[in-house]
């Protein structure tokens, strides 16, 4: 019944940026803390960022610090992660994710930093 659905990836240059999407539905949305997670080929997935419930707090993995940043709109149940200064290693399918009852993932979407 959860679902997620994340949008948004692309093909981008280095120091170029994008902003990813989550819609989700299934659940209370404004009662989770949302994450998102990247995971390279060959790599293991990796913690991006994590958003508390009414978004007055939120977290980062130290290599996207000062980059990224993490937000939600309660009312349209949808996070984002919005991407600046991006670089070859931010390349990875990122996904979404919420521990309601279990881990729910969406499909992913894929982020490509390339010239």
């Amino acid at each position: 019944q959860v679902q997620l659905v994340e949008s948004g990836g692309g093909l981008v240059q280095p120091g170029g940026s994008l902003t990813l999407s989550c819609a989700t539905s299934g659940f209370s949305f404004s009662y989770y803390p949302m994450k998102w997670y990247r995971q390279a080929p060959g790599k293991e997935r990796e913690l991006v960022a994590t958003i508390t419930t009414g978004g007055s707090s939120t977290n980062y993995a130290d290599s996207v610090k000062g980059r990224f940043t993490i937000s939600r709109d309660n009312a349209k149940k949808t996070i984002y992660l919005q991407m600046a200064s991006l670089k070859p290693e931010d390349t990875a399918v990122y996904y979404c994710n919420v521990r309601v009852r279990y881990d729910s993932w969406g499909q992913g979407t894929q982020v490509t930093v390339s010239s």
